[in-house]
């Protein structure tokens, strides 16, 4: 697997990470443990060093199957996790952000336990609360990497201003946000920033909630427990609408022999070379898919053409509720 340094910070990871927050949620019920177990070291053993998750994916289940999982070669692996949320003992969840100073703490001390380490390699906030200074929650967080507790500090869905007041008090190794050739509105202002400051990109839903691996079409359902039933883009008329992305990436990844998840994957990682994917999946033939995107070297004439056939097809539906989308900063 080839490695990536996300911005100067020299934290160095594989160029396609692997993100688990479905392996305990939002598509369907939480997966069987020794399955997952099985994926995670498998995902190691293919030369995968970069493993996301959050102590609200679950709530708290996800890094109590990650850490373990990941404890024999835990030497040999970068985990990231966040904070951010206010999230009760019993794991029943508020719903609001909460990244005070204090409960960051919290969040940092209890993930080391669930995570079974004694180093959280790359600590996000998870959201930007708007009630809680951004110079403060990056204060808080720079104690932690003064403690030993945290290594390398980040920010997740943040507009361009915040990154860079962040990153004034304590310097930001990545930001995570959703990036894929059909979620591009980082790259007016965003990624111009990032490449400034030097700081990485570690894009989420690379292959839009599985919609580019084109198994989704507008015949499509989805059970109440998975959460792109409630997304607007996965409407029956905007996946109807949206078919032509998929064609699209039918068509180039035919002529190159490859899939179309592949191409989504290896046109995000032409992007910028700090650019590191966290594609989800809970199956190892998937997981083997995806990781061959890292070997398939699209030229510039194959950028051109996808840019310029995906200019021309208009994207229906938000990506998330309005409530939701409200989380987010640009």
């Amino acid at each position: 697997m080839q490695k990536r340094t996300l911005g100067n910070s020299g934290l160095e990871v594989s160029a396609i990470g692997l993100g688990c927050m479905g392996m305990s949620q939002s598509y369907g019920p939480p997966k069987d443990t020794g399955e997952m177990t099985t994926v995670l070291r498998g995902a190691v053993e293919r030369g995968v060093t970069f493993f996301d998750t959050a102590e609200v994916y679950g709530p708290f289940i996800n890094e109590e199957l990650v850490g373990p999982a990941l404890a024999p070669v835990r030497d040999q692996v970068v985990i990231a996790t966040k904070f951010g949320f206010d999230i009760a003992a019993d794991g029943s969840r508020s719903g609001g952000l909460n990244s005070r100073p204090e409960h960051i703490r919290q969040v940092a001390e209890a993930s080391l336990k669930r995570l079974r380490t004694d180093v959280i390699d790359l600590f996000y906030q998870h959201r930007v609360d708007p009630a809680v200074p951004i110079e403060d929650v990056a204060g808080a967080v720079g104690k932690l990497i003064a403690e030993g507790k945290v290594k390398h500090f980040g920010l997740s869905e943040a507009g361009a201003k915040t990154i860079r007041r962040a990153h004034a008090v304590t310097p930001m190794t990545a930001l995570q946000s959703e990036y894929s050739i059909w979620w591009r509105p980082l790259e007016a202002e965003i990624l111009p920033t990032l490449e400034e400051l030097g700081i990485g990109l570690v894009p989420y839903s690379p292959l839009g909630r599985g919609y580019l691996t084109g198994k989704i079409d507008a015949a499509t359902t989805f059970g109440a427990s998975d959460f792109r039933a409630a997304l607007p883009r996965f409407s029956p008329e905007a996946l109807k609408t949206n078919q032509a992305l998929i064609d699209l990436l039918a068509k180039i990844a035919a002529d190159l022999h490859a899939t179309p998840a592949q191409i989504a994957l290896a046109w995000l990682l032409a992007q910028k070379p700090w650019i590191a994917p966290i594609p989800g999946t809970t199956r190892l033939d998937r997981l083997e898919e995806n990781i061959g995107a890292a070997t398939l070297a699209l030229t510039p004439a194959d950028l051109r053409k996808i840019d310029d056939a995906a200019a021309a097809i208009e994207i229906e539906g938000g990506r998330y509720p309005e409530q939701l989308e409200k989380m987010t900063e640009r």
